[in-house]
């Protein structure tokens, strides 16, 4: 008896779970040109002030970065002049 039970009840759920699909694919999608659209509304795009500011800290960055490579392979050159 338990078993019938069981039985019917997983078969209700897996009828119910494949109406649910059939239903979900006659659902209307949104355009795609639309999401865009609402996508694109969204972007903020940063003022003169700010690119110039990031742009500066950029090159003064890869500046400093390249001359402590420079420097620091400098050194392991003259350390290892007396090793070899």
């Amino acid at each position: 008896m338990e078993e019938n039970t069981v039985n019917s009840a997983v078969e209700t759920t897996e009828k119910a779970a494949r109406a649910d699909k059939k239903t979900a694919k006659h659902e209307k999608k949104p355009s795609f040109f639309k999401g865009l659209k609402n996508e694109y509304k969204k972007i903020v795009f940063a003022d003169k002030e700010t690119v110039a500011r990031q742009t500066a800290a950029v090159v003064t960055m890869s500046i400093f970065l390249g001359a402590l490579i420079g420097v620091l392979d400098m050194v392991i050159k003259f350390g290892l002049s007396f090793i070899l």
